[in-house]
């Protein structure tokens, strides 16, 4: 980073299936290679056997620490970086933190002058924005779509959550972590599955 240079807040959002955790193993990967330290950050909700562990479907891995809803990000980072030195966090199923958490990883970027790049969904399977990627999309200084594509072609940007039986669910909570089924749609196509809008 330039002399003078600020840190800044990313946020990378796409549907299901885009890649998101491939693209953040790959920048933790860059900035190991030049002998920089980075923090990983996952959703406790994802945690495997109680551990964290970002994987991407290419089949490449990383431990991670585990976040709550109720965790103090800035304090956690800080003292990482007290301990150790931190030159970027990065930040999985960033969909997940709260709105006061995405202020405290913005100011890791502006008081700790560390990078910040979150990585998660910018919507639910009702079409309904989540918490933290709201937050993310309103104060992040740096917003990048990550595409991915429809069974059509055209770009996804919706994504379906369908039971054991393939139908489309409309209900539900907004987070579920059980055996489900996601897939990512055009808008088009996600009004046409959900019946938002009359398909003739």
């Amino acid at each position: 980073m330039a002399i003078g240079a600020m840190a800044k807040l990313y946020f990378s959002y796409a549907a299901m299936n885009a890649g998101k955790s491939t693209l953040l193993l790959q920048a933790s990967y860059n900035y190991r290679e030049r002998g920089m330290r980075t923090l990983l950050l996952t959703s406790s909700l994802y945690a495997e056997e109680g551990k964290g562990v970002i994987r991407s479907r290419l089949g490449v891995e990383s431990e991670a620490e585990l976040f709550t809803a109720t965790d103090d990000l800035f304090k956690v980072i800080r003292a990482q970086n007290a301990a150790a030195g931190v030159h970027c966090v990065l930040i999985d199923e960033a969909q997940f933190l709260t709105h006061d958490q995405v202020w405290q990883i913005a100011r890791v970027a502006d008081r700790l002058n560390i990078p910040v790049m979150a990585f998660g969904l910018r919507t639910d399977f009702q079409g309904k924005l989540f918490p933290g990627s709201s937050e993310l999309l309103a104060i992040a200084d740096v917003l990048r779509e990550i595409r991915t594509i429809c069974h059509c072609g055209a770009k996804a940007t919706m994504v379906v959550r369908q039971g054991a039986d393939g139908r489309v669910l409309l209900e539900g909570d907004q987070v579920s972590i059980e055996k489900t089924i996601y897939l990512s749609l055009c808008r088009r196509h996600w009004e046409e599955a959900t019946g938002r809008w009359p398909t003739h």
